[in-house]
């Protein structure tokens, strides 16, 4: 995927600066301007020269901060740059608070209190810091903005001009398998929770047993957010992002407060499950599971830049500023959140959370009659409602990469008709993912541990590839470090989430979701 870079100067500060470049330094030809050489030589002209070494380096500022690429304004990530802090936030947001928050106390089923707050807190903090590494490293020392993950990761892998190939090849293999499973896949886990909360609405508003399946369930909430994807671009769906915040903080809040207010379940138990086994082994690979579980809930960087490469940038605000404004606020929200969620969840149910659904599943099968009904399906319609606005950014990734080869092939602008179809077409592909493999949110943990890179580890190693910090600095040991431990915790994530598949088994029922 190679990209085509142009200055995007206005035609007046050009010719000033070629003109004062002609003044100080030899032309293209090699020959000095005379007049040039002797003003420049008498004790008048170091004011001037100074005045002029300024204009240069504002000017050089300017274009810093004005290279884009000119096919970014076809493609709906950056047709747009009129972000703001505002919108950053509504974004973050929305992506970075869901259902996967809904299935960290399984995480201390297996941790404990003690590990499992631990790893959350450092999980926490680990993640706020690869993401201040890729909002720093959207715009390139040679002005370039790098507006989508792929294509850092492309220009952090590569190794030089003589290998530029080679490098894009090496950034495609590490990258875009990760991002394209981690928005497809999230997508696909939208429209089975979405939509079997849906089921639960209807059925809880009427009091009548639904009269549709769960697969036409399934058909209403992809078509739902298939007419939602025609918005054209990221900015525009700013105001459906808001409205995703404001249900996901709203949901989290009111199940943290039926879980906490109703009291502890009889018969509770905080000690950490075994499994079927009791070995060492097995206690080790259970734990390396639920760091897979909290891994999966801080996703969402797979979209910063993207969400980055909607704000305009100059050399007075260059876009990491309003950006990293957004992105505190937001994650000062999901952390009150996400702890309360996690840490009054396990309180109230203990060991005793259900596996498949996590606290809305414990809302449902334990708070039922002690519930009032309108609380419940008040919460069953903010999840559909955040399901919707969640599919929107998570799907914007693949809407733009399917332009791109459009746009790169035909070297015009997707048309509009072709962009509908582009949309119905993932959406459609998604739907079908969804009614094969019913059983995918119960596999949290392995998709965690195939995205925990994309978190933890790309983003150190990208720094280290494009900053170039001082060998044995420690800033080079900070990144080094946590890279490489990221690489491994995904590897032992993925064996910990296979063996928890084997070993406790999950009710697999191909075209048959229920």
């Amino acid at each position: 995927m190679e990209e085509v870079v142009e200055v995007k100067v206005s035609a007046r500060p050009r010719e000033t600066q070629s003109s004062l470049q002609g003044i100080s330094t030899p032309s293209e030809d090699g020959v000095k301007s005379p007049f040039a050489t002797r003003f420049l030589s008498t004790p008048l002209a170091s004011p001037m020269k100074k005045a002029i070494e300024n204009m240069q380096g504002y000017l050089g500022e300017v274009g810093r901060f004005t290279k884009l690429d000119p096919q970014d304004d076809w493609l709906p990530i950056t047709e747009s740059r009129k972000g703001n802090a505002y919108y950053a936030a509504f974004h973050v947001l929305s992506s970075g608070i869901g259902f996967q928050a809904l299935v960290l106390p399984l995480a201390f089923t297996t941790l404990g209190w003690t590990w499992g707050v631990i790893c959350l807190c450092v999980a926490f903090t680990w993640q706020l810091y690869t993401l201040w590494l890729l909002i720093q490293l959207h715009e390139s020392d040679s002005g370039l903005r790098h507006s989508r993950y792929l294509r850092l990761a492309m220009a952090a892998f590569d190794k030089g001009q003589t290998k530029l190939h080679a490098g894009e090849k090496m950034g495609k293999l590490l990258a875009l398998f990760p991002i394209m499973y981690l928005s497809g896949g999230t997508c696909v886990t939208l429209i089975m929770i979405g939509a079997g909360t849906m089921k639960i609405f209807f059925q809880m508003v009427f009091g009548t047993p639904s009269p549709l399946t769960t697969i036409e369930w399934y058909l209403v909430f992809t078509c739902t957010a298939i007419l939602l994807a025609q918005l054209p671009n990221l900015n525009s769906i700013a105001g459906v992002s808001l409205i995703g915040a404001i249900t996901a903080v709203s949901y989290c809040v009111l199940i943290c407060i039926v879980s906490v207010v109703t009291g502890r379940l009889h018969h509770v138990s905080y000690e950490p499950r075994r499994g079927h086994s009791e070995t060492d082994a097995s206690m080790i690979l259970s734990a390396w599971n639920a760091l897979g579980i909290i891994a999966f809930a801080f996703r969402g960087h797979n979209l910063v830049l993207e969400i980055q490469g909607t704000m305009p940038s100059d050399a007075k605000q260059p876009s990491r500023l309003a950006m990293w404004k957004g992105v505190m606020f937001a994650y000062i929200v999901i952390a009150l959140c996400l702890f309360p969620l996690a840490i009054g969840g396990y309180w109230a149910y203990g060991n005793l959370i259900p596996t498949n659904g996590g606290m809305l599943g414990a809302l449902q099968k334990y708070h039922e009659h002690d519930t009032s009904k309108f609380i419940i399906a008040l919460i069953s319609l903010l999840v559909v409602i955040n399901s919707l606005s969640s599919f929107q950014i998570y799907a914007m990734p693949v809407f733009d990469n399917l332009e791109f080869r459009y746009t790169s092939k035909m070297n015009r602008p997707c048309p509009r008709w072709l962009r509908i179809a582009f949309r119905g077409l993932f959406g459609c592909l998604a739907f079908f993912i969804a009614v094969a493999l019913p059983f995918l949110p119960s596999l949290a943990g392995l998709i965690g541990g195939v995205a925990l890179p994309i978190t933890l580890a790309y983003p150190c190693f990208m720094w280290i590839q494009i900053k170039k910090p001082q060998k044995c600095s420690t800033n080079w040991y900070i990144n080094w470090t946590l890279g490489v431990v990221g690489m491994i915790l995904s590897v032992l994530v993925v064996i910990g989430a296979i063996w928890g598949i084997v070993a406790q088994g999950i009710e697999i029922h191909f075209f048959n979701p229920r």
